[in-house]
């Protein structure tokens, strides 16, 4: 059974898609902030975890992400952030 939407709910659903990289990019940077004042091992295992999620939503280019997310480097990380706002 197809769900009807109102024009207004159309308009916010486009929105959503329109600016979904937007989001992410957003949520990455946040994550790269979060890993450089982690100050636990745990917290920062669940970081890349969910660092690695973002960059899936993101399509990264698996051979920057493989590197990055192999190595373990912030740095590496704020990198290719930094070529994902571009």
């Amino acid at each position: 059974m197809a769900r009807e939407y109102t024009p207004y709910q159309k308009g916010v659903i486009k929105r959503y898609y329109e600016h979904a990289e937007t989001a992410a990019i957003q949520k990455l940077g946040e994550i790269v902030t979060d890993l450089y004042l982690a100050d636990t091992e745990v917290k920062r295992r669940r970081l890349w975890k969910r660092a690695e999620a973002a960059l899936e939503k993101l399509e990264c280019p698996r051979g920057f992400k493989e590197a990055v997310l192999g190595e373990r480097s912030i740095e590496g990380l704020a990198e290719l952030l930094t070529e994902l706002q571009r």
